[in-house]
């Protein structure tokens, strides 16, 4: 799993504030605020009461809070961790560790709770973790022997690592991608070695690698409970696209999973995975297809991100389906959220923080435990038999200033190397670096285990920590320029105790309000401070009249827009799909399977005011040749502008502008054309028109 994920567009806090009082004042709750880009929110999170708080925050314990004691079996911890009514003592509490090798090789050291120096999977396993999960690539190097990064998970690695998870008494889970590196959604590349073979050889090639690969493990002591046969094949596998194809390889994988087990005398499950399970009817039909082909198998893994996936809800729904039509073990192969919106290494995270967080979870330790713990919670709820958690321990190797690359590259540690360019050009081969999951891990980035950690170990009998304010969560206002500015009087406190969770008055800073010109557009931010002494941060965003008519495509009537294509056959439509669109749930979409594409869409103004205008839009897709050939474009009767750009990768959004459109007679043309190859792919969205000045 690895993804790139883009800042969703808040007009509402920017952190997980709890209630809709907080979008206060002008603009609030406009439909058009959703196009807003919002800028970097403010969070101020504490695990230690101070005596102000404890003057100003009724109610002052856990037992005032919740009107009860806490249960003698809850722990007094660091965290706070609501109990979960009947979950068994076997659930799945796993964690993925494929990436402690390189780490360590690369100086990363990792600590126990006192403070000392040890095995991280010893720490894991007092930590509650009881299951391993260790990716495994058929070759990740290239031709010199040079590794293509991301732990470089070969047969090897996962010996060495899986043989320390069964020291300390935690079962494995052996996840085969079939590919030389990394296999997802977007990519399910063939193994170097498989290339030009026809469906026939390369199902016995895969058939014999997972039979030599998963008797290597098991004779070297790893107690293997778990083999995933493929990673996240939703739309292929090893190269394979064609849905019988990708069946035939299922069947070879799980006919030598089954032989080794048997075998061995050992009692293997064997697992399919699966993610994307918004889009559930994909989901159901390809389990159908498990079914009505009889793969042998034993339980469907679904990857599930908070922050990508979907809503709880939604995964207990998907979780339940599968199991009542087809009666089948269901478990969340991958989850994870982030305790900090902070970057270790300088690489970037996936998952940003602020912008991206779910409502009601903060970027700070207890809110990364509570998510974790609700996610648990459902789970179980919905009758899945366990969680695993994707890389907790992939932690950041150098400092955020420093030049950390070489590091990477000999060891391996960074989500990808360059020498990954020539197997994985589209993504690797641009975007090769450091780690982008340190944000999301369960040890702080020097090294210590956060208390977040132990959340595993407390699901069952809860634990108990003192009342302390966990988070104040930014607030978000969108005001329209000549307007006046006005922000919320209480804002959310958010507790490592959620029970008692409240609202708070606010005074905001009069000298920064009054600095605000709500004349032209603009971002501001505006510091609050509450009764207890607590800083919040006001984001005030004075925002310009955007004049594209159905400039996100969300309405039905897209008369107002003209789109122009060579051939016979029109590559675009307006796609209704959440996940591609830059806001709400449609976008301008383009794809070819066999046809080179020309094409553009554009809109016309016959009656602007005369002044000067700024024209933006955004647009991301993939698989693009190096001719490619994108611009954003404005017509006047003084000619034309462009700006060009490029996509380059899922969800990696591009945001083309021109700055200064001089428009004198009230005429003016706004588009963006693309020529692009065959089976390349993408979305246009939420193009914006402001006049800035005269």
């Amino acid at each position: 799993m690895m993804k790139h994920t883009r800042a969703k567009i808040l007009a509402l806090c920017a952190s997980a504030g709890l209630c809709a009082a907080m979008l206060a004042g002008c603009g609030a709750g406009n439909a058009d605020s959703e196009n807003a880009t919002s800028a970097t929110g403010t969070e101020v999170s504490t695990q230690v009461e101070t005596e102000a708080t404890k003057e100003s925050t009724e109610p002052e314990t856990a037992e005032a809070a919740t009107g009860t004691t806490p249960e003698e079996s809850q722990e007094a911890a660091g965290i706070f961790v609501e109990p979960i009514e009947g979950i068994s003592d076997d659930f799945i509490r796993g964690m993925d560790a494929s990436s402690v090798l390189v780490e360590e090789k690369s100086g990363v050291k990792y600590y126990n709770f006192e403070g000392k120096e040890q095995d991280v999977f010893q720490t894991l396993a007092e930590g509650g973790i009881n299951y391993i999960r260790l990716r495994v690539w058929n070759d990740p190097y290239d031709e010199n022997g040079n590794g293509y990064g991301g732990g470089n998970n070969d047969v090897p690695t996962a010996v060495a690592l899986g043989k320390r998870a069964t020291e300390y008494g935690m079962k494995v889970c052996i996840d085969f991608h079939y590919s030389d590196f990394w296999a997802d959604p977007k990519r399910q590349h063939a193994p170097k070695a498989w290339e030009g073979m026809g469906i026939d050889e390369k199902c016995d090639a895969l058939y014999e690698f997972t039979k030599e690969s998963l008797t290597e493990i098991l004779d070297a002591g790893v107690d293997v409970g778990m083999v995933q046969v493929g990673n996240e094949i939703n739309n292929g596998m090893s190269g394979e696209k064609n849905l019988e194809n990708v069946t035939a390889l299922l069947h070879a994988g799980c006919r030598a999973v089954r032989e080794v087990s048997e075998q061995y005398g050992k009692d293997i499950q064997i697992a399919i995975h699966y993610t994307r399970i918004t889009d559930k009817a994909q989901v159901d039909s390809l389990v159908a297809n498990l079914q009505e082909s009889n793969v042998d198998y034993d339980a469907i893994g679904l990857s599930y991100y908070p922050f990508w996936d979907g809503s709880m809800e939604n995964m207990k729904r998907v979780v339940e389906l599968l199991q009542e039509r087809y009666g089948i073990e269901v478990f969340i192969a991958e989850t994870s959220y982030c305790y900090t919106s902070e970057d270790g290494d300088g690489s970037g995270n996936s998952l940003v923080g602020i912008d991206d967080l779910v409502e009601g979870y903060p970027a700070t330790v207890q809110g990364q435990a509570n998510m974790i713990r609700d996610v648990f919670a459902a789970a179980n709820e919905a009758g899945a038999t366990g969680v695993f958690y994707w890389e907790g321990v992939w932690l950041p190797v150098g400092e955020p200033t420093a030049d950390n690359s070489p590091i990477w590259e000999e060891y391996g540690s960074g989500w990808a190397s360059s020498f990954a360019s020539d197997y994985d050009p589209e993504d690797a081969g641009l975007y090769y670096g450091g780690c982008s999951w340190d944000n999301q891990a369960f040890f702080d980035f020097d090294g210590y285990p956060l208390e977040s950690l132990n959340v595993f170990r407390y699901l069952k009998t809860g634990a108990a920590a003192p009342l302390a304010i966990d988070a104040v969560p930014g607030v978000n206002v969108i005001c329209p320029v000549g307007s006046a500015v006005e922000l919320p009087e209480m804002v959310d406190v958010i507790y490592n105790d959620r029970s008692a969770n409240k609202q708070s008055a606010v005074t905001w800073d009069e000298t920064q309000l009054a600095a605000i010109d709500t004349t032209v557009g603009g971002i501001y931010e505006v510091t609050g401070t509450l009764e207890s002494g607590e800083t919040v941060v006001g984001q005030v965003e004075i925002k310009m009249d955007n004049l594209v008519r159905n400039p996100s495509f969300e309405d039905a009537d897209t008369s107002m827009w003209k789109v122009t294509y060579e051939g016979e056959t029109n590559p675009t439509d307006y796609q209704e799909k959440t996940d591609d669109a830059h806001s709400g749930d449609i976008a301008f979409h383009f794809w070819s399977e066999d046809s080179d594409m020309d094409f553009s869409i554009e809109q016309e103004f016959t009656d602007l005011e005369p002044g000067t205008y700024k024209l933006f839009a955004y647009a991301q897709g993939g698989d693009v040749s190096d001719d490619a050939s994108m611009e954003l474009y404005a017509v006047t009767g003084d000619g034309e502008q462009t700006e060009p750009f490029m996509v380059t990768t899922y969800n990696d959004w591009k945001n083309p502008m021109i700055p200064e459109i001089k428009v004198t007679d009230g005429k003016l043309i706004i588009g963006v054309r693309m020529k692009c190859n065959p089976k390349s792919w993408g979305t246009v969205d939420d193009f914006t028109l402001n006049r800035i000045g005269d």
